[in-house]
């Protein structure tokens, strides 16, 4: 990850370009790159700091005002899917894609788990052969799997 430069730097760079150099020549003399001068300068100009610009911290996410609502429509419909939830939300104004609402689940500490026998939910991938027969489907009078449920 990259690092600000230091406050020492960026005042000596401007105290450079404020004598009468050119931004290129301050980059030159300082060996960092033309865009960091020419963007240092156009904050100093602005705002009258040099500071940098604080790093990381926390990203705001549109579904957060919609929590209950999303956590409410996979608790009552079990077998809900990710676009089916997009679609639910852009009836509401909020247009987002079907993978952002996965990822805010997962940043939320929700996990989709398997159904509750412990059984694929979804059919196997390879193509049918000799040793597909040991996979086949349960049979008729087997009692069905539960859905796949939220857990936390």
């Amino acid at each position: 990850m990259t690092k600000s430069y230091s406050l020492d730097l960026r005042r000596r760079v401007a105290r450079f370009v404020e004598a009468g150099h050119s931004c290129h020549a301050a980059a030159r003399h300082f060996d960092v790159s033309v865009a960091f001068v020419v963007r240092l300068m156009a904050a100093y100009r602005d705002t009258g700091s040099l500071a940098p610009k604080p790093e990381g911290g926390w990203r705001y996410s549109k579904l957060d005002p919609h929590r209950e609502f999303l956590i409410r429509r996979v608790t009552e419909t079990t077998d809900i899917t990710m676009p089916q939830l997009a679609a639910e939300l852009a009836a509401l104004g909020t247009a987002v894609t079907p993978a952002s609402i996965s990822h805010w689940f997962i940043r939320q500490g929700y996990s989709f788990k398997k159904n509750t026998a412990g059984q694929r939910t979804r059919a196997l991938r390879r193509a049918p052969g000799p040793r597909s027969l040991a996979h086949e489907a349960p049979a008729a009078h087997a009692p069905r799997a539960a859905p796949a449920r939220l857990s936390r």
